[in-house]
């Protein structure tokens, strides 16, 4: 998603601005798009995803030059090692995701990525020995709250929501730790998945079991799966680049937003009492976990040298 040319800085935050709406966007109507696809397999679903993302991206690097770039990185063990832990994170996640919505468990899916800011929070304590303010706290704890209630009351989902939460929460992790783009790491990603994928996809054809190829509509969605997949990525390594941090923190509760309003109002899912309090609790701790966010990046903008 590089520009022609530099940006002008004053056009950077708009652009950032409709970059990641445009992101948010995508990955909160995702679920209308996989229920186009309910008839497939969610293996499957993810198997089509990966090879055609993995193509995308590779005319995307060579379109850019990047591909010398790419190769250095495939040459690198130790970087390999980690992008095979991150490729394994994404998968489960989203199979995991394509599964729930498939099968009217989106509010649980929505559920999961609410918790991801806050689980990254603990991560980050855990294994990076950040330290938390009072007000990171105070929000993991309600979140805690709020989970704890659900495993008690309603924990026929509750593995979905944390599944979603902790497989993204440690796949960013990852991504965090490897000296690795966006761009090059999703390649990467996809390109080790891919052997396994194709092998997936060979053996449901020779069985008999594949959706491909009995319906140019279903064929059309499962090859522009890779599109709807690296798409809104790009556009949010874009996004980053121009935003700052604390707007991107706002926006990023758009597409869990989007799909809980999905589930319940066009899906029809039921809403629990104990999953409405687990809610209330969790929004509660993303509304002050933000709020402080927010004051601490203006603080240090206000502070730092010019």
């Amino acid at each position: 998603m590089t520009d022609a040319a530099a940006p002008n800085p004053a056009e950077r935050p708009t652009r950032g601005l409709v970059y990641a709406v445009g992101c948010y966007l995508i990955w909160g109507f995702l679920p209308l798009y996989f229920r186009l696809l309910d008839s497939i397999g969610a293996v499957e679903i993810v198997a089509h995803r990966i090879v055609w993302s993995l193509i995308l991206l590779t005319l995307v690097m060579l379109a850019r030059g990047r591909l010398r770039d790419w190769r250095t990185l495939l040459m690198t063990p130790k970087t390999l090692r980690l992008m095979a832990v991150s490729a394994t994170l994404i998968a489960i996640n989203w199979l995991v995701y394509i599964w729930s919505v498939n099968h009217d468990h989106v509010v649980a899916a929505s559920l999961g990525y609410f918790l991801n800011p806050l689980v990254n929070v603990a991560l980050g304590m855990i294994f990076l020995q950040e330290r938390l303010t009072r007000a990171q706290t105070v929000a993991v704890a309600l979140a805690g709250i709020g989970v704890a209630i659900m495993a008690f009351s309603a924990p026929a989902a509750l593995w979905i929501s944390l599944t979603l939460a902790f497989s993204f929460g440690f796949y960013g992790l990852v991504r965090k730790i490897a000296p690795v783009g966006s761009l090059e790491g999703l390649a990467t990603e996809t390109l080790l998945l891919t052997p396994a994928m194709v092998a997936w996809l060979i053996w449901l054809w020779a069985s008999g079991g594949s959706g491909f190829g009995r319906d140019h509509g279903i064929d059309a969605l499962l090859v522009a799966s890779g599109v709807a997949t690296s798409v809104p990525l790009l556009l949010f390594a874009s996004a980053a680049r121009r935003l700052s941090y604390g707007t991107l923190g706002l926006l990023q509760y758009l597409a869990p937003s989007i799909q809980f309003a999905l589930g319940v109002f066009l899906f029809g899912e039921p809403l629990t009492t104990p999953m409405l309090i687990c809610f209330a609790l969790i929004w509660t701790g993303l509304a002050i976990f933000t709020v402080s966010a927010l004051a601490t990046h203006r603080r240090r903008r206000r502070i730092a040298p010019v």
